[in-house]
């Protein structure tokens, strides 16, 4: 029987994620397992000396369920088979950080990351014949198989909150509020925002959309006699042309931000509408984590340790249909849980007038 798990947060911090290390900590104890965690995700066990402490229940008490972040740190860079050295050579380390995670005496982990994790991890855990299980979390919700990841919840809270706080000051000026959020490539947090707050256009990366009918829906929106609008616009939306708005960062990824400016600008100077932008950033990520990401969090994170007590590894533990249940890593990774036309969302959004893009819809009425 497995008697020592490890632990570790991967990827960009969320809400959350203490309180699946917290749930995991406790319900290994009630197996009589020993849990260690790993700092800073794989970097915890390329660096030397290693970098891990043993996880004590008595440390886990109420008040580590309500923080934000993550305790262990995490990263999202450093593929342990294309690490990039200070040099800014490219090297296989694999087996440098198998050899700490053997130093630790782990005999299977547990790993909270999104799909990009999960992808990494599997291959580094199969090599090292290590068992693995999986937990989502990240405010995008696009890993596949789960109806809610870790931090979503909080994200679209935050979104919501912005939204609520836009609104009479975009009201008091006459002016249209446009709130860039962010999300990728899928727009989840986008579309829940906009129809809880209320938004009259919604842009997300799934759905392509016209600039005329944007500014059709604000010209109707201003016929009805109200002289305010709420835009909600995600990350990764391209330019009418689909032109996408990023960065390139130094280790070659992309970094989206933008597009909120781009609409603003070009809403003041092709319709003549006084436009402000506000884009949340990691203002989403930073906040306390929500009751249902509190429930969604401790839930996966008990399951966990149940797939690794049962034996059932090289699993992800999913969140459906308020239960939990579990799919193979593999089949995880292999998809990206993008908006879909048919989403309830998208036809609730339909439903209240809101244009979210070209797929219907009468852009005629308020």
């Amino acid at each position: 029987m497995v008697k020592r798990i490890g632990v570790m947060t991967s990827g960009g911090d969320c809400a959350g994620l203490n309180a699946a290390i917290r749930a995991i900590v406790l319900h290994a104890d009630t197996h009589g397992l020993e849990v260690i965690g790993i700092e800073d995700g794989t970097q915890g066990v390329y660096e030397r000396p290693l970098r891990a402490r043993r996880l004590d229940p008595e440390e886990f008490d109420g008040i580590l369920l309500r923080r934000a972040g993550t305790i262990l740190g995490t990263v999202s860079h450093g593929d342990p088979f294309a690490f990039r050295m200070p040099d800014g050579s490219v090297v296989d380390q694999s087996d440098r950080m198998i050899e700490g995670m053997r130093a630790l005496a782990i005999e299977a982990l547990i790993c909270i990351g999104g799909d990009g994790s999960f992808r990494i991890l599997d291959r580094l855990c199969r090599k090292a014949g290590l068992p693995l299980v999986g937990v989502p979390k990240t405010i995008d919700n696009d890993v596949y198989g789960t109806d809610a990841a870790i931090g979503f919840n909080t994200a679209v809270e935050v979104a919501v909150e912005a939204l609520d706080r836009l609104q009479p000051t975009a009201q008091s000026h006459d002016r249209v509020m446009v709130l860039e959020v962010m999300g990728r490539d899928a727009g989840h947090i986008a579309i829940h925002a906009a129809v809880a707050g209320g938004a009259d256009i919604c842009l997300i990366p799934e759905i392509p959309y016209s600039f005329d009918k944007v500014a059709a829906k604000l010209a109707a929106v201003k016929a009805s006699g109200r002289s305010f609008a709420l835009v909600v616009v995600a990350e990764a939306v391209t330019t009418d042309k689909g032109e996408p708005i990023a960065h390139r960062k130094p280790d070659g990824g992309i970094r989206y931000g933008g597009i909120g400016q781009w609409l603003a600008e070009r809403i003041e100077s092709e319709i003549g509408v006084d436009s402000r932008v506000t884009v949340l950033g990691h203002v989403q990520r930073g906040a306390e984590p929500i009751a249902i990401d509190r429930v969604v969090a401790s839930a996966l994170g008990v399951h966990a340790v149940d797939l690794v007590v049962s034996g059932r590894t090289g699993t992800v533990a999913v969140w459906s249909r308020r239960s939990v249940g579990d799919l193979p890593i593999a089949e995880v990774v292999s998809r990206t849980r993008l908006v879909e036309v048919n989403d309830i969302l998208v036809r609730t959004a339909l439903g209240l007038g809101i244009y979210v893009g070209e797929i219907g819809g009468d852009c005629t009425s308020p």
